[in-house]
């Protein structure tokens, strides 16, 4: 397969260009590349003519001028790659009467073009010894490219996602007592190992510039109290029998903390690991752990955060301060008058005036099953069966955004706000500065000093600006991601109940049984369940 291409050449009384068409499979000649070579050599040509003669794709000479052909040298023309790493050349045959260029020749010439890595000198060799392919584009130069590594990376040797959904009872009832949130661990246990980053290789352009291989991230072993680390610190290993979880990271190996009650008799409780609490939490007391928190009776006006599960075995009736944040999950037998929010999922039997948010869903399940009166959130679905109530007290649901990213966005906004404002206010110091200053006015070193002030605090405030508009960006970018986000009633809706998806939002009118509510073409729609 051969590309057409076109050569300078003598004819009766004068010389023209002689158009020779491809082989079958080959380019055809390309009429402003004709043009461009003739131009670039001050050699006329009547481009109707040309025009004519190139489109009829046959072995024919176009006649160009009259006296002696114009001798021409074997050409070239070289693309060189953005990124320096190939180089291309595409050559033109000499003039019937022109001279061939040599290997070396090309060689010396691309070398004083700054082409000194990657020669690819079989190629060369295979074009200037046979038969040449010219209006052919050649790679004549390839750089190496660089080895890119791998990050480091941890194994952890025990369960680090692990979620305590209940189970069913027989009877319909949901069985919270029964739940697999241990990690149990031995003393002398390998917990972690690090995996080393690979590096990688450099590579080198053809232009002979060493090219790095992408940075690689650099991990390192997290973890706390009772736990060595090998003196290579690649290896956690558990110093005593307990329990082990993942915590934003690090590994932490503790006794489980353990009280009947959070009462008078402990006061607030503030623990590195888990705590469990075999009987209730009485009001305006803390509970905080770094791992999960375990009630086995009532939760009332408290205040309980976990960096993994809450659970509550008997349920929360928070009295309108009660508040649970959890890093994962929340599993209670109910939630009244009480504020929720959790990372991953929420799960109970009934959430009455409560404002519940959830990062995944929110699940009400067991023979009650409602949600009444209150706001619940989740980003990604809210299975119910039954919704609002009889005599219409308020209840809002949200799904189709992470809460937590969503009061994100309004603090930027009002962070924003407040930049803004700031930028605002220094703006006039410096401008007045710079109009005295121009008029030949002098000032006080206190002057100067509180200008200087205030040139830095903009230049501060402006790249802050800039990242909180950057960070704005891509929370707008997630909340325009089109997700399937729904409400699923297994029993009966009230009217008077709210449901928002994304941006757009329903108020239920009437009874409806057995359905779920999705976006449809920006709408929230009824569907069938």
């Amino acid at each position: 397969m051969r590309n057409g291409y076109f050569q300078l050449v003598s004819m009766p009384g004068g010389y023209g260009v002689r158009l020779i068409p491809p082989d079958e499979g080959g380019e055809e000649i390309g009429l402003a590349e004709v043009m461009n070579y003739l131009d670039n050599r001050r050699i006329d040509f009547d481009m109707n003519q040309l025009k004519q003669a190139v489109s009829l794709s046959k072995d024919i000479v176009v006649r160009l001028g009259n006296g002696e052909c114009p001798s021409q040298r074997e050409s070239y023309t070289l693309e060189i790659s953005s990124d320096n790493m190939t180089a291309t050349a595409r050559f033109y045959p000499a003039s019937e009467n022109g001279e061939r260029m040599s290997a070396d020749e090309f060689i010396n010439d691309l070398k004083y073009k700054g082409v000194v890595f990657g020669l690819l000198k079989d190629v060369l060799q295979k074009f200037f010894s046979g038969e040449r392919d010219y209006c052919t584009d050649i790679v004549v130069a390839k750089g190496q490219p660089p080895r890119h590594g791998e990050d480091s990376k941890i194994e952890y040797y025990f369960n680090t996602d692990i979620h305590a959904k209940p189970a069913m009872n027989e009877d319909g009832s949901v069985d919270y007592f029964h739940l697999n949130v241990v990690n149990h661990c031995k003393e002398g246990e390998v917990l972690a190992r690090l995996i080393p980053e690979d590096e990688g290789e450099p590579g080198c352009n053809i232009m002979g510039t060493r090219v790095k291989p992408r940075e690689v991230r650099k991990k390192t072993l997290k973890y706390g109290n009772n736990i060595a680390l090998s003196e290579d610190c690649m290896t956690l290993t558990s110093l005593v029998n307990g329990h082990v979880s993942l915590v934003e990271g690090n590994v932490f190996v503790s006794d489980v903390y353990e009280v009947e009650n959070v009462d008078n008799s402990t006061g607030n409780i503030d623990f590195q690991g888990s705590v469990q609490v075999n009987g209730n939490v009485s009001s305006n007391f803390q509970v905080k752990a770094k791992g999960n928190v375990i009630v086995n009776g009532v939760v009332e006006g408290a205040y309980i955060e976990a960096g993994g599960d809450i659970i509550i075995a008997r349920g929360m009736n928070g009295m309108g301060k009660g508040c649970l944040k959890a890093g994962r999950d929340i599993v209670t037998k109910f939630l009244e008058n009480a504020t929720a929010e959790a990372d991953g999922y929420v799960s109970t039997s009934s959430i009455l005036h409560s404002r519940v948010s959830a990062g995944t869903e929110i699940v009400v399940t067991g023979r009650r099953g409602f949600i009444t009166g209150g706001h619940v959130q989740a980003a990604e679905k809210v299975d119910v069966k039954t919704l609002g109530a009889v005599m219409g007290a308020a209840t809002l649901v949200e799904v189709g955004v992470n809460p937590q990213l969503k009061a994100r966005h309004q603090q930027l906004q009002k962070e924003i706000g407040e930049i803004v404002r700031v930028i605002r206010d220094a703006q006039p110091v410096i401008v007045n500065f710079s109009q005295k200053k121009a008029k030949g006015a002098r000032f006080t070193p206190d002057q100067l000093k509180h200008v200087k002030e205030a040139a830095q605090l903009l230049e501060t405030k402006k790249l802050e600006l800039e990242r909180r508009n950057e960070e704005m960006k891509e929370l707008q970018n997630l909340f325009s991601t089109d997700k399937r986000a729904a409400v699923l009633v297994r029993g009966e809706v009230y009217p008077g109940t709210t449901i928002i998806i994304g941006d757009a939002s329903t108020v239920v009118q009437s009874n409806l049984k057995y359905c779920r509510f999705e976006r449809v073409s920006g709408d929230v729609k009824m569907l069938p369940l």
